[in-house]
């Protein structure tokens, strides 16, 4: 959906061209990959109502096709699932898990996972819940709270989020590995094509009687994809441009939202401990090579020059 960079971004009959066989190219290629759904049409609606609303809302969704080209290429990967290149690592992880996080009770070595399963408190449902709710809300938010203040570091924030993305997609095929939850509903067999599960967050559904976190489940790509932990990555990346943009007291809740994400991760059988440590590595790995590219790669640089110059 994102448009090929020009030093312009006025509304004329080649954009609008560009920007309608862009809608239908994209319609296309997803009728042939993972179907058709009301979705597609709701995202082309919105890039549609933004791109020629305004001079800044078309400056707005320009900046955000980041991340909506990192929406379409998760969504893409429905058609290539990663069980079909590689194996699926289920009773390695977990009982590698319980090598090394492993807690004794009652005579028995359980996961982190399986100890707050038998431990879980209403309070603690309802607050892993809200925590969990963050992964996506905050990152965007603070992009767009970049977008309006510091253009450049909206777009050093957002091409990092994308690259530590596709950091752990690569991890996803090459390492493709079952949640907690897998083992506790399907036990050590592998079952092809496996639905999404709400898992511990289910509690949080039947708390407030609503279906949020099973609607949400039901859309995912791939649920093999537990290694790295990209929730544990978010908001790790929105900590590191919190602290690099010194934005003081805002810091602390970002912090307070990263280590309560990667204890709801665990707390809910979504992902064990290693792969919440995979997930900060990840961000690390990618914030890294990012900073690397910027420094380093002259390409890079201009790139971003004239990116910055269309958002300005």
């Amino acid at each position: 959906m994102s448009l090929v960079l020009t030093k312009s971004t006025a509304v004329n009959f080649k954009s609008f061209v560009t920007v309608v066989l862009i809608a239908i190219a994209y319609l296309v290629a997803s009728y042939f990959l993972v179907g058709f759904k009301t979705d597609q049409l709701v995202l082309i609606g919105i890039f549609f109502s933004l791109y020629f609303l305004t001079n800044t809302t078309r400056k707005f969704v320009l900046g955000f096709s980041i991340f909506i080209i990192y929406w379409i290429i998760f969504d893409y990967m429905k058609a290539f699932p990663n069980y079909q290149y590689s194996e699926v690592h289920i009773s390695s992880l977990y009982n590698l898990e319980k090598h090394y996080f492993g807690i004794h009770e009652a005579g028995r070595l359980l996961t982190p996972n399986e100890y707050w399963r038998v431990h879980s408190r209403t309070f603690l449902d309802v607050l892993t819940g809200l925590f969990y709710l963050c992964w996506i809300p905050v990152p965007l938010g603070f992009a767009a709270y970049l977008f309006f203040t510091r253009k450049r570091e909206f777009l050093y924030f957002s091409l990092t989020f994308v690259l530590v993305n596709l950091l752990g997609f690569i991890v996803y095929y090459t390492y493709p590995a079952a949640p907690p939850w897998y083992i506790q509903y399907h036990g050590f067999q592998f079952v092809k094509a496996t639905p999404g599960n709400t898992a511990g967050l289910a509690r949080f559904d039947n708390y407030f009687h609503i279906n949020l976190f099973k609607s949400i489940y039901a859309k995912g790509s791939n649920v093999f994809a537990a290694m790295p932990s990209l929730h544990s990555s978010y908001p790790l990346i929105v900590v590191y441009y919190g602290l690099k943009n010194r934005l003081g007291w805002a810091n602390l809740f970002f912090i307070t939202v990263s280590v309560g994400i990667w204890f709801s991760a665990v707390y809910t059988s979504h992902h064990y401990v290693l792969d919440v440590m995979a997930g900060i590595a990840t961000a690390a790995l990618g914030i890294t090579l990012f900073n690397y590219l910027v420094t380093h790669s002259k390409k890079t640089q201009q790139w971003l020059h004239v990116y910055e110059g269309i958002i300005q």
